[in-house]
């Protein structure tokens, strides 16, 4: 058995294995205080068998706290909130450290009408908020809140203490240059950047003295004038050489409109385990701290090689344990290879953080609700016979789901393989991983006692009517192109990667895009194409890029884009002057003629495949279900819940009801 499974000992505390959950928002929160919902959430993880469960970043002070569902700790009248939190995570066997932070400048402040505060008036990212410069008042009353917060997490029962000093967070801003102009004691020379950093870990190991208590950094702020490696390897010598840390968690990236952020939470785009290298270099510099490593690391057994290679001492899980909260019990069962793998989309988890939701997951629709699940499933009706037309990620979800909550079930698709478009869009090289959600549902479906049947057409349902007790179509979407007009040849997305896919530009060869649908479908086209030596012009309608990929993704796209030559057409059209195809910005009027181009790749949004809902018998209606992209096209996400949600309750309305939350 690798090192990952063996106990270690991190400030006096002995942990019962080397994987952590680091902390990562979760948007559970009511009222900034932690709820039965991040409780029954973190105890799924530690019951799933993980050694420690660093929560998500608990805001010291009000300034901080951003929106409502976020975690704070402003008052004494959050411990017994904490108190049930740490209680849910020991009764299920695992020890949990409280992570506090101070967001700085990044707090949006609007809806709870606070400014951001900062260092410096510099604000987070262009068009963010100026905010607030703290006076040496100001920066004493933050050190003395992170003292304070720090005792009230103690007599909350917390095993540990973990202090943000990443991620762009406010400690950062004053230790980097890149946010810190100040002139007096706490800017200038990185002995007066690190004097804030000083006072508010020596007042935490006052508040909090007999726990472990260790620091969250980024090695790595990847900025222009920021803090690099060498530079922050200083800075912890300079810390540890006034402070006995029990461990280093080693991250990188800082909140700052540019790509940096997207190497925080690096997707599928970016290679296995990208930042290795930082735990590596501080495990050398810091050779008797526990070091804690972090980052697009997808299995158990991958992080047990960096355990193993003495790169890291402790090893952090985020979306591979969203994805599937028992991965440490399965791999200690040697059943690793059974583990729900996560797609590093950023799509439900990152994304959803984005638009101040509470986050799911692709792979995992039961994220957040692992409790109310579970008794949703002791309480359903007893077995119907179920067909299900449609072998995409929402009918398989549904067929699954059904058959767990002890349905008979049969799964009908009219190709010869199960997968639908979410199989083709994973031959990109790019989105590869997004494979795994189809590769990982069929399997479980062949698995099953479900009844597949391939190859097999359906033209209506009435020929079913009487032998099922309901029929759930999921017939997917049709991707559509438009005439423009123009002789050029035009294909819809799933033509062109068809048509295309390893396909080697010989010459100049240009190639037009219009991306009506501002999603990953336009943009990893674009990329594919691209990197096979094809001249691409991007244009959208609209005045932005890709408006539906998170812009914890949309940061790294567009410069790798960028890079490889792309030309983005903002706020344009395709229409003819004088009979041949332009590009016009309804703008300026610009044209730019395409007229010499390959082709155009239309990416229109898309048609949904209804027409098995749309006629069935009205006497019926209430047998027939539509669910993904048959009832709307969206997303994948969509076509995962909605499958999971319909297959256990045979109805999406009384579904949508009870997962009220």
């Amino acid at each position: 058995m690798s090192e990952i499974m063996k106990p270690i000992t991190v400030g006096g505390l002995t942990l019962k294995n080397r994987v952590f959950l680091p902390g990562h928002t979760t948007n559970f929160g009511l009222n900034n205080l932690p709820t039965e919902r991040n409780a029954n959430y973190l105890a799924a993880r530690a019951r799933g068998g993980v050694g420690l469960i660093i929560s998500e970043a608990i805001r010291v002070h009000p300034t901080s706290a951003g929106r409502s569902l976020t975690l704070g700790a402003f008052d004494e009248s959050c411990i017994p909130s904490y108190e049930k939190l740490t209680a849910a995570v020991h009764e299920s066997g695992a020890a949990i450290f409280a992570q506090i932070m101070h967001a700085g400048r990044q707090a949006n402040g609007d809806a709870t009408h606070t400014a951001p505060w900062s260092a410096s008036d510099i604000p987070w990212t262009r068009g963010g908020q100026t905010p607030h410069v703290m006076s040496e008042s100001d920066i004493a009353l933050m050190v003395a809140t992170f003292g304070r917060v720090a005792s009230m997490m103690q007599r909350s029962n917390f095993d540990g203490i973990e202090i943000h000093l990443g991620h762009g967070h406010l400690i950062q801003q004053f230790l980097s240059p890149a946010s810190n102009t100040r002139t007096d004691k706490y800017g200038g020379s990185q002995e007066n950047r690190l004097r804030f950093a000083k006072e508010v870990l020596a007042e935490v190991f006052k508040s909090a003295p007999d726990l472990p208590i260790g620091i969250r950094i980024s090695a790595d702020e990847f900025l222009p004038g920021g803090l690099g490696p060498d530079e922050m390897v200083e800075i912890v010598k300079a810390l540890c050489a006034k402070i006995d840390l029990s461990y280093l968690h080693v991250s990188h990236s800082a909140y700052h409109g540019s790509h940096t952020v997207a190497t925080q939470i690096a997707d599928m785009s970016f290679d296995h385990a990208p930042f290795i290298k930082h735990a590596a270099l501080f495990k050398a510099a810091f050779p008797t701290l526990p070091i804690l490593a972090v980052c697009r690391l997808d299995s158990v057994a991958e992080a047990a090689e960096l355990i193993d290679s003495g790169v890291a001492d402790m090893v952090g899980l985020a979306r591979s344990l969203i994805a599937d909260p028992e991965i440490v019990n399965k791999f200690k069962a040697g059943q690793g290879f059974q583990a729900t793998a996560c797609i590093a989309c950023n799509q439900e988890c990152i994304g959803r953080v984005e638009k101040n939701l509470p986050i799911s997951c692709v792979v995992n629709p039961e994220v957040g609700m692992e409790a109310r699940w579970l008794q949703i499933r002791q309480n359903l009706k007893p077995s119907k016979k179920v067909l299900i037309i449609g072998g995409g990620p929402a009918g398989m979800s549904a067929a699954l789901s059904a058959e767990k909550s002890g349905h008979q079930v049969t799964l009908i698709e009219a190709s010869s393989t199960l997968g639908g478009q979410v199989a083709i869009a994973s031959t990109l090289k790019m989105r590869s991983r997004l494979g795994l959600v189809t590769e990982q549902l069929s399997e479980k479906v062949l698995l099953s006692s479900i009844e597949l049947k391939l190859n097999t057409f359906v033209t209506n349902v009435e020929d079913f009517l009487n032998i099922y007790d309901k029929i759930i179509v999921a017939t997917g979407s049709t991707h559509l192109k438009r005439d423009f007009g123009s002789k050029l040849l035009t294909l819809n997305a799933i033509e062109a990667i068809e048509k295309y896919r390893g396909v080697v530009a010989t010459k100049n060869e240009t190639v037009v895009i219009f991306d009506e649908e501002g999603s990953w479908v336009a943009a990893s086209i674009a990329e594919e194409l691209a990197n096979n030596g094809f001249q691409i012009h991007l244009l959208s309608p609209t005045a932005s890029l890709f408006s539906q990929i998170t812009i914890y993704s949309r940061l790294a796209l567009i410069p790798r884009l960028k890079k490889l030559g792309v030309k983005f057409h903002l706020a344009s059209e395709i229409t003819l002057n004088d009979g041949e195809p332009v590009i016009k910005s309804s703008i300026n009027d610009e044209v730019v003629d395409i007229s010499d181009a390959l082709l155009i790749i239309d990416c229109p949004p898309k048609r949904s495949n209804d027409l098995l809902y749309q006629d069935a018998p009205l006497t019926e209606s209430k047998k027939v279900l539509l669910i993904g992209d048959a009832l709307a096209p969206r997303t994948v996400a969509e076509a995962t819940f909605e499958g999971n949600a319909v297959g256990a309750f045979l109805d999406l309305d009384l579904a949508l009801r009870t997962l009220e939350h």
